[in-house]
């Protein structure tokens, strides 16, 4: 059959997976809306009926085979056959086929082979070279025979922190120092440390190492690092951190399996750009006054920083968490793998295929391809398999995903959402667990009920399973067919007015927690002086001016109450008030206060607002030692011009000092001596 631009060869694994070609051909065809031929699935493709495959290579084109497992074989075969045809692989086996509620998974079917007929977007990559300089740090004999057995293909060094009784090596093919870290940055291929106690091992040590006299504060750099101390890693979530190894130095073979990956790591390497940052709608910070720190305050590795108004993002550290561009509230930091795009293509084709197949309440299973992959594996292969209404949705990172995605998601029509997490990652979970209250928040206020999106954290397949078969979701809300176009709160806002349309309770306005970015502003409208510094900060354009008249206004959709109007303001009027606003109100800006201009009181230009000059009066009349005068008040109330020309007409020099004493001459002592004697009574 065909879906799109691509031919689709479907197996039923030897009969082990009950697909009938008619049914298959009318739901692939109602997912797809249109005709998608004839369809024969084939029962042993790998193997005996290899040449069906051939067949299909060879009349050209891309294709999309419904098998996995068998991927590599697919890929050698195309390759005995000098063909470059594109191959795409899908795996409907293990996620539908294997399951006991298999015979109703036709929809589901239909959906994950829809989903799977997209191209994704390419991702970009950050490349990382390592020369093969590599620091073994350790306690014990266990790091310098580590370093003897790296030093074969790595040019090591060794560095013992607080050594005991250390038997010397017999010959010293690996320098030996000792030394405790104090401080490491950096990635494979450009790690620096701080050395505290450091000095290089005597040539002349007999029955344990002796040092050299010890110094603070060197310097090195080094590509790789072993640490074999099994003390306090060097980095925080160090397991993330490319070219840093820590197994425990108790279990040889973990030490074992580190020696042998670090001893091929010379050379380039590449890895994903995971996320893209637009500095130019970043809340973080204005004029040195902090607004946004949720990408800075959920990050697991350190590879975010701040840095002046906007935050900069390491991609050689960074782990691919997603967990900042699930939290940002502008989409300044935003997901690449795959790009939003991609991923809002996906989920709005899954869903809308699995409905317009027949599929019924569907429970959208988010899942990493580690973790999550392995634990359905499990469950088709060892127990029931994945009910027929749950529809895998595999990402890269389950922490990538945000509130705009769960509005999406339940907007195009899922009953439920249940996102599969790594027990190992819990403490990783601190971004996600918001972004599913803030979801649940909405569903609930808006009558659609809780339990709506939820996590699974189970290590146990079976308990996983058991989760997955005893949910009964309610329906879900009715299926949006917008598209997902425009930024991270674009497509949010679109997702939450369309649930909002379908909802059993519509509200017009949804009190929302502390912390939400979405949300109105309570201003003293009366303290306010219209000095405008809050629309000078105000980085999504939520507050505005108006360039004919003092005026300031506010558009609730735009702000994400980062917080910098209420840092920035002087007269400290402005409160944050999150919510949730779906009136058309919220989509344009109001006016929240405006005034007459002031006009200068000598030539009557308008030249700044009434109340900002009035209370710039109150504050300076008396209390300043220069605005002791009436005179000097008003100049406060002129324009900048007329100012400059009241002051050239006083005659009050601000420069000028006390008076000079006159010049005394010899001829005035004279005289004054003179007139003294002459006035002297005889």
């Amino acid at each position: 059959m065909r879906l799109g631009d691509k031919t689709v060869l479907v197996c039923d694994c030897t009969g082990t997976m009950p697909l009938d070609g008619k049914a298959l051909r009318k739901a692939c065809s109602a997912a797809m809306g249109t005709d998608v031929g004839e369809v024969a699935p084939d029962t042993i493709l790998c193997r005996a009926q290899i040449g069906n495959f051939e067949s299909a290579l060879k009349q050209g084109g891309e294709l999309l085979i419904a098998c996995t497992q068998e991927a590599p074989y697919f890929a050698e075969m195309r390759a005995e056959l000098g063909l470059d045809n594109d191959i795409g692989f899908v795996n409907i086996r293990e996620r539908a086929g294997w399951s006991d509620e298999a015979g109703a998974a036709m929809p589901k079917i239909a959906a994950l082979l829809a989903e799977a007929a997209l191209t994704p977007e390419p991702p970009n990559s950050v490349t990382m070279r390592s020369e093969g300089i590599a620091l073994v740090y350790g306690r014990d004999e266990i790091a310098i025979e580590a370093a003897k057995r790296l030093a074969e293909k790595l040019d090591c060094t060794v560095l013992l922190s607080k050594p005991a009784a250390v038997v010397p090596p017999r010959l010293t093919d690996v320098p030996v120092f000792q030394g405790t870290i104090k401080g490491a940055k950096g990635h494979l291929g450009a790690f620096e440390i701080v050395v505290d106690d450091y000095a290089p091992a005597l040539p002349a040590s007999r029955g344990q190492l002796a040092f050299e006299r010890a110094r603070d504060g060197a310097t090195s750099k080094c590509d790789l690092i072993l640490d074999l101390t099994g003390g306090t890693p060097l980095f925080q979530a160090h397991e993330k951190r490319d070219g840093y190894f820590r197994p425990d130095p108790k279990d040889p073979l973990a030490v074992e399996r580190a020696i042998f990956a670090m001893a091929d790591m010379v050379g380039e390497f590449e890895k994903p750009r995971y996320v893209d940052y637009t500095p130019e709608i970043c809340a973080h910070s204005r004029n040195t006054r902090k607004g946004c720190t949720r990408c800075l305050d959920v990050c697991p590795t350190g590879a975010i920083a701040s840095k002046g108004d906007n935050v900069e993002i390491d991609p050689h550290i960074c782990a691919g968490c997603g967990s900042c561009a699930s939290v940002c509230p502008t989409g300044a930091a935003t997901y690449a793998l795959p790009g939003k795009d991609s991923l809002f293509e996906r989920l709005r084709t899954l869903l809308h295929a699995y409905t317009r197949a027949g599929g019924e309440r569907g429970v959208l299973l988010v899942h990493d391809k580690t973790h999550g992959e392995a634990m359905i594996d499990a469950m088709a292969r060892h127990g029931r398999g994945l009910p027929a209404n749950v529809l895998p949705f595999a990402v890269n990172e389950v922490t990538q995903v945000g509130f705009d995605f769960l509005a999406a998601a339940l907007a195009f029509g899922a009953a439920q959402i249940r996102l599969l997490v790594d027990p190992k990652k819990r403490d990783e979970l601190a971004g996600l667990a918001g972004q599913i209250g803030l979801a649940e928040t909405a569903m609930v206020g808006l009558g659609f009920g809780e339990g709506r999106v939820a996590t699974i954290d189970a290590a146990d397949p079976e308990a996983v399973e058991a989760e997955l078969y005893g949910a009964k979701p309610a329906a879900g809300a009715k299926q949006g067919g917008f598209l997902p176009m425009g930024g991270k709160r674009e497509v949010t806002l679109l997702a939450l007015r369309h649930l909002h349309d379908v909802a059993p309770q519509k509200v017009d306005v949804l009190p929302l927690g502390s912390g939400s970015p979405f949300g109105s502003l309570e201003i003293d409208v009366a303290g306010c002086t219209l000095c405008l510094s809050c629309v000078g900060t105000c980085p999504t354009g939520a507050l505005q001016d108006n360039p004919d008249m003092p005026q300031l206004r506010f558009q609730q959709d735009a702000c994400v109450q980062c917080g910098l109007c209420k840092t920035t303001c002087p007269e400290k009027v402005i409160q944050l008030k999150p919510q949730l606003d779906f009136r058309d109100a919220a989509k344009s800006p109001r006016v929240i206060k405006e005034e007459e201009p002031a006009c200068c009181v000598r030539c009557g230009k308008a030249f700044g607002t009434l109340g900002a000059i009035e209370a710039v009066s109150a504050k300076l009349a008396g209390k300043h030692s220069m605005f002791q005068k009436q005179d000097v008040i008003e100049r406060i109330r002129m324009c900048e011009d007329c100012r400059l020309i009241r002051q050239a007409e006083s005659a009050i020099d601000p420069f000028a000092g006390p008076p000079r004493p006159l010049t005394r001459t010899t001829e005035d002592y004279l005289r004054e001596a003179e007139r003294a004697k002459r006035d002297k009574p005889h």
